[in-house]
């Protein structure tokens, strides 16, 4: 029996080993490490989308929690960026007192990023109760105000006479710092 193999069929064959070698060596030596490679970084990627998303549903709760406490709070956050005007405080609180009197109004410097004031402030009240009526206004008011303690106490006749300090808060912006400027040649 003699076996008949033609050029072509030779050519081919050659042809055929010679690719087949070509996608043997291309599949181990490139595709399979890639592939690997790929499924290691398909894997961090879900993993770092799962940690995405996680911080996402965080960033969520805390925008929405931030933005209900700002609607909340809107009177306090304005209350910040108000200036003192201490004309229009004693108009607003003397309702509570009998008479209303603020001296000494100065700036006293910066505490936490705020411009504070402090303002000595002598009143004559008829009772008690329309001094904490004030303090309860106080809180409410157009500005942050913090009464000191002690507060001093004195019967005079009808009435009480009454001394205390009270910090003023604002924020720390140039408009404030200048008038912090403006007030401290006031108190000399």
């Amino acid at each position: 029996m003699k076996i008949n193999i033609s050029r072509q069929h030779i050519y081919l064959l050659s042809i055929s080993i010679f690719l087949l070698i070509f996608v043997l060596v291309f599949s181990f030596a490139v595709l399979i490490p890639k592939g690997k490679q790929y499924r290691e970084d398909r894997v961090e990627l879900k993993k770092e989308l799962r940690e995405l998303r996680k911080y996402q549903d965080f960033h969520a709760q805390t925008e929405e929690k931030l933005q209900e406490l700002e609607s909340k709070n809107r009177h306090i956050i304005t209350a910040f960026d108000a200036i003192f005007n201490p004309d229009r405080f004693e108009k607003q609180h003397r309702s509570y007192f009998s008479s209303l009197k603020l001296s000494q109004i100065k700036g006293i410097g910066l505490e936490e990023n705020f411009v504070v004031y402090e303002v000595n402030t002598s009143s004559q009240i008829s009772s008690p109760k329309s001094f904490y009526n004030f303090l309860d206004a106080v809180n409410k008011s157009d500005w942050i105000i913090g009464v000191n303690f002690p507060i001093d106490f004195k019967r005079d006749g009808e009435l009480i006479r009454s001394s205390f300090t009270m910090k003023v808060y604002c924020n720390n912006k140039d408009k404030n710092t200048t008038q912090l400027k403006e007030t401290k040649p006031e108190e000399k």
